[in-house]
């Protein structure tokens, strides 16, 4: 199991929120995401490590960036 934590800028109400966790969840492999509007923040679970050039291209897919 792995977990990663994620900065995503620009989320601004719970629609953001939802739209960049159900691209977040379609990542193959992935098994749980958690987002947290408030501190912008995204957990993503997975059976194995998730590259971050998957979780910077759902983010966008979705309309948002990676911060940091």
């Amino acid at each position: 199991m792995s977990t990663v934590t994620v900065k995503v800028a620009g989320m601004t109400c719970s629609h953001c929120a939802s739209s960049v966790h159900d691209e977040l969840g379609s990542i193959p492999g992935v098994t749980g995401v958690d987002v947290d509007l408030s501190s912008g923040k995204a957990t993503v679970e997975s059976d194995s490590p998730v590259d971050n050039d998957a979780l910077k291209t759902a983010v966008e897919e979705a309309g948002y960036q990676l911060a940091g």
